[in-house]
Parts: C-alpha cells; sequence; structure tokens
C-alpha cells in the first residue's frame, strides 16, 4: 500500500493513495510524539484491498510531576506511580476529548467510527483504553500495547453502551521496566470483570515494540477492520 503523507503542529497523517475505508488513530508515549510508530505503518504490510487511514496526534506539551516537572509531551500528568497517582483527571479528560475530535474528523472524511481502531503505547494506550470504552459510538478496537488502564474504579459508571463488547488488544512486554507487565495483566483482569473480552499477546521484550508484535497487530487489525467493512 502507498501512502501520502501530510503533517501539521498536531498530527502526522498516512493517507492512501486511494480513498480510505477504515482508519487508525495512535496515540504516542509519554515524551515521544507522533513520528514514534509512523515506520510501523509499512511493517504491518497491510493489502491494497484495505485502504486505511492512519492518523498520529502529537500530545500537548506539559510538566510530568514524576520527571522532576520537566515539560514534555504527555496527554496528561503522572503524579506518582501508583494506582491513584500514575494518571490525572484532568489531563485524561482532555486527551479523552481530543481522541474524540479526531474521530469526528474522520467521520467528516467519510470514516464512520465503526471502521475506526484506537490503539496507543504506553500513556497513549492508556489513552485509548480510557477514551474508547466510553466513547459513544461502536468502534472498530482498541489496540492497547504496554499499557495500563486508568481509573477502573469509574469504568462500571462511564463505560459506553456502544462499545460493551469492543474487541481489545492487549500487547506488553515480559521485561518491561517501565510499566511492568502486572499492571498489563492488572488491566485484562479489571477489564474481564467489566464484562469485556479482551485478546493477550505477550513478548519477550521490555518497554518496546517487537516483530512478533507487529505481526499480531496486523493480523488483528485486518481481521477487525474487514470485519467492520463486510458488515
Amino acid at each position: 500500500m502507498k501512502y501520502q503523507r501530510t503533517e501539521t503542529e498536531f498530527e502526522i497523517t498516512l493517507s492512501p493513495v486511494i480513498p480510505a475505508v477504515a482508519s487508525v488513530i495512535l496515540l504516542h508515549g509519554l515524551g515521544a510524539d507522533g513520528h514514534d510508530f509512523v515506520p510501523v505503518v509499512d511493517e504491518l504490510g497491510l493489502p491494497a484491498s484495505l485502504p486505511v487511514r492512519f492518523v498520529f496526534p502529537h500530545a500537548p506539551m506539559r510538566p510530568v510531576t514524576v520527571n522532576n516537572g520537566f515539560v514534555m509531551r504527555a496527554w496528561y500528568d503522572i503524579k506518582s506511580f501508583t494506582p491513584a497517582g500514575r494518571a490525572d483527571v484532568a489531563g485524561t479528560t482532555e486527551s479523552a476529548r481530543r481522541v474524540a475530535g479526531y474521530i469526528d474528523r474522520e467521520q467528516h472524511l467519510g470514516v464512520a467510527p465503526s471502521r475506526i481502531v484506537l490503539a496507543g503505547f504506553s500513556q497513549g494506550g492508556a489513552v485509548a483504553l480510557y477514551a474508547g470504552l466510553r466513547f459513544p459510538e461502536r468502534l472498530a478496537g482498541i489496540l492497547a500495547m504496554s499499557c495500563y488502564l486508568p481509573f477502573p474504579e469509574t469504568l462500571a459508571a462511564e463505560k459506553s453502551v456502544a462499545n460493551a463488547d469492543v474487541p481489545i488488544l492487549l500487547c506488553h512486554g515480559l521485561g518491561d521496566p517501565v510499566v511492568p507487565i502486572a499492571m498489563g495483566l492488572e488491566a485484562r483482569q479489571e477489564l474481564k470483570a467489566h464484562g469485556y473480552a479482551p485478546e493477550w499477546r505477550d513478548y519477550p521484550m521490555q518497554h518496546s515494540v517487537c516483530m512478533e508484535e507487529i505481526a499480531d497487530v496486523a493480523q488483528w487489525l485486518q481481521q477487525r477492520l474487514t470485519a467492520t467493512i463486510e458488515n
């Protein structure tokens, strides 16, 4: 698949040369930016019969408490590495609104939410879970890599009926020193407790992405997006 690349101060977009029938919005991790996952698109090797637009937003610049208040790209502040401090409500809510804005833009470009996968890595994966599970319209799926589930205590009251059985893929490194795999397993357990059926993959890696994971993600994306188009 060939793509046309456009870039603004807010995001990078890879658009197929023919009209897109589906979209993937992928949120980067703490301190990175949208450039981080652009090279992965070619590695996915999606077929020409599945023209997908990829959107890679840049998080806003903000001080991060656990990094001594250093200003960096972050979807929300992290006050401490504890369940209560690992995400702040204001920042996470703001980022969920940003995600909703990107979904709305894709809809205006002709791609319905039901053909959009919301994805993310690390802090971006946490936002993908938070925003996706609460989004009021059906999504094609949620891909959450090397992350955790923020605010599980509010999910029961806030979760979207439309996405009550949304497909979810959780991927994690067995030796992750940044977001320990226990936090990923906790996310899986919490999701199951709330009635979701997340798929789980783990890999012999640290806080990163490996080729085996990319292959699994490619297969999952193709299955999810093809199914939405056929329906």
